[in-house]
């Protein structure tokens, strides 16, 4: 948000809110987690396996990779934009998700991502959430001021450009294919995926400029 200081205005940062306490939702996952490793569904060891995988994923090795094939060919965004959790198989990642649904971000539309209930994200592509996806602001502002968040984040989108704000679930969830820099012509795949960014992949941001 922007406000006056002493005959000046300047754009603030967003700016995530104080942790929250632990939600109902949240005692009742842990609660039926230490039920199904009591019954034997699972062990304790399987857990922090899990969570070990999880937290190898980032957004470099995952959803970088897969925004830049689709960058450098035609065929694979088409699938991508048809099924993403298909599109994200045949590259021998794991998508993670039953629904993945990949948003093109174009000249005329700015697509961007939010979990309103809770924070429903992506880890199989972009790893752990960042705290201010998780907050209460982010989750409650965006769907009211969708440009001003994006503001905050230092993304202004034109007025002439639509901006959609798609809200995840713990069936669908989202991953943004950010518009491709200029002057990347040429460019290797590698290369390309160096430009994405795990918040471009959110839609708070773009990829990143090339100078």
């Amino acid at each position: 948000m922007a406000h006056e200081h002493h005959g000046h205005d300047h754009p603030h940062p967003f700016q995530p809110d104080h942790p929250e306490p632990t939600s109902y939702y949240e005692l009742l996952g842990m609660a039926l987690n230490e039920l199904l490793i009591e019954k034997g569904v699972y062990t304790a060891g399987d857990m922090r396996a899990m969570i070990e995988q999880l937290e190898a994923v980032s957004p470099e090795t995952h959803g970088a990779k897969v925004v830049a094939r689709a960058w450098v060919d035609p065929d694979f965004k088409a699938a991508l934009l048809r099924d993403g959790a298909a599109a994200v198989s045949s590259l021998g990642l794991d998508p993670g998700y039953t629904e993945l649904t990949a948003l093109e971000n174009t000249p005329r539309l700015h697509n961007v991502v939010v979990c309103t209930l809770c924070s429903c994200y992506p880890r199989s592509l972009l790893g752990r959430p960042p705290a201010w996806y998780k907050s209460a602001s982010y989750r409650s502002r965006l769907v009211r001021e969708p440009r001003k968040v994006l503001a905050e984040f230092g993304t202004t989108v034109p007025d002439d450009v639509e901006v959609r704000v798609h809200d995840s679930t713990a069936e669908l969830r989202y991953v943004v294919v950010p518009m491709r820099p200029e002057g990347t012509e040429g460019w290797s795949e590698e290369d390309l995926a160096t430009l994405v960014t795990r918040d471009s992949m959110i839609g708070v941001a773009r990829a990143k400029a090339t100078r």
